[in-house]
């Protein structure tokens, strides 16, 4: 069945009111096409859809619903049963929805909610945006290093329902210090009678409450962690991060990324209205504009070299291409490495040292292809050394450019992303120009 021919099924059981068939239905599916449907369904329809969903479940929909939608279901579910449906989602997925409501709004869902779930979300929410205490949760199950393994297993059926993952149990002192791990996999090959602190890892990798959202997920993607602890400055245990976590701030991060990258700043997509998104694009192509009125200043300072010359106007736009295309193939690169890899002065100095080897390369195979065509189009040997000679400096300089602007922002402590390919490909047509017109100055009499 596809999705749409699931849809008028599902509004079809609405209509006739079967809420045992409705059921049985959504029982098959996964929260995010259930998410789906809801978002597709006719308006006359949600709320019946809604009514008809047991707590557990609609709490599974809000997590899968932008910001938008979620308010509107809660909304429609009134104070007292959003409360209940709340009290279910992930913390770190509720602090995210209530962060930037009103505080009148959210002193109202939050006093829909058990105590004791509210004050786990209110005490996320005091952490800043972007850093592990933001996207923890304080769902995870914990026992002492005196347990048995029967014991744990025990405690682990207990709380398997609580805990938003069950592969890691952590072991904790009398002052919640943490003090171990235990995953599954060790209490299933472990004997029943046999203490925790004989099978758990004492080299314990955490990461504390204020690391960077980014830097978490190096981690667990270096160690290939399903969940990582989250410790406060006296590494008393106060909640984990989970691999859907990490994969969401990987998808979050990548396009933050994009958009700088594309100089959008601002997220764009195909739901945005057509003034919002030129708003958006407007300010770092106003200012890229202006720069590049010095590449016309550029040409027109060379006004005497191209009146004697014209066949130089014939290879200005592959000059400045060439060179940006070259130096955005760089910015991707390292943009891409800063994520992946622990920056030294070491890894700095192999980096450019490569990318100045990959210039060399490409410049030496670009530059003779394009001397030979020069020649072979305008008969001239010496305009073809001209344009081959000024290819080849000038791919190395855009390579190189877009190397270490981003490495000198790094250091700088600005994100290296709003090096952005514009403005990369934008200073580069500035120094290609340099480059070309001033070479074929200092030849000008044997072009002539």
């Amino acid at each position: 069945m596809t999705q749409d021919e699931l849809s008028l099924y599902i509004i079809k059981t609405l209509k006739e009111n079967k809420k045992t068939e409705f059921e049985n239905i959504l029982e098959e599916l996964q929260p995010y096409d259930m998410a789906k449907i809801y978002e597709d369904l006719p308006e006359k329809h949600k709320g019946r859809f809604l009514l008809f969903l047991k707590i557990d479940v609609l709490a599974d929909l809000m997590e899968e619903l932008d910001k938008k939608d979620q308010l509107g279901l809660l909304n429609i579910l009134g104070i007292e049963k959003s409360g209940k449906v709340l009290d279910l989602m992930d913390n770190d997925d509720l602090a995210l929805l209530l962060h930037e409501l009103s505080p009148e709004k959210k002193d109202s869902l939050l006093s829909g909610m058990k105590a004791e779930e509210s004050n786990a979300v209110q005490d996320i929410m005091k952490y800043p945006p972007e850093t592990a205490g933001r996207i923890m949760t304080n769902r995870f199950v914990w026992i002492r290093s005196y347990f048995t393994v029967r014991e744990a297993v025990d405690k682990f059926k207990v709380f398997a329902e609580f805990a938003e993952s069950i592969n890691y149990l952590y072991v904790i002192d009398e002052e919640r210090k943490l003090v171990g791990v235990v995953s599954y996999r060790d209490l299933l090959l472990a004997e029943p009678e046999e203490h925790i602190r004989t099978i758990m890892y004492e080299r314990i990798i955490s990461v504390t409450v204020t690391t960077d959202q980014e830097v978490v997920a190096q981690i667990v993607g270096r160690y290939d962690f399903l969940a990582i602890p989250v410790v406060d400055e006296n590494n008393i245990l106060v909640g984990i991060v989970t691999v859907d976590d990490i994969i969401d701030i990987v998808i979050k991060e990548a396009n933050e990324d994009i958009e700088k990258l594309s100089a959008s700043g601002k997220s764009i997509d195909f739901e945005t209205k057509t003034l919002v998104a030129a708003a958006r694009r407007l300010p770092w192509l106003i200012l890229l504009l202006f720069i590049g009125v010095i590449s016309g200043r550029i040409i027109s300072s060379f006004e005497d070299t191209l009146k004697q010359v014209v066949a130089l106007a014939f290879f200005m736009p592959m000059i400045a291409g060439m060179t940006g295309n070259t130096g955005t193939q760089s910015l991707a690169v390292v943009v891409r490495g800063l994520i992946s890899y622990d920056i030294d002065k070491g890894v700095i100095t192999r980096l450019i040292t490569r990318e100045l080897g990959v210039g060399v390369t490409i410049g030496l195979t670009c530059s003779v292809l394009i001397a030979v065509i020069a020649y072979i189009w305008q008969g001239s040997l010496i305009l073809g050394a001209v344009v081959g000679c000024s290819l080849f400096f000038t791919l190395i300089i855009g390579t190189l450019a877009g190397t270490i602007i981003p490495l000198i922002l790094f250091r700088m402590k600005i994100d290296p992303a709003v090096a952005s390919g514009p403005l990369i490909t934008t200073l580069n047509d500035i120094f290609s120009l340099l480059t070309y017109f001033g070479i074929a100055t200092m030849f000008l009499k044997y072009l002539q």
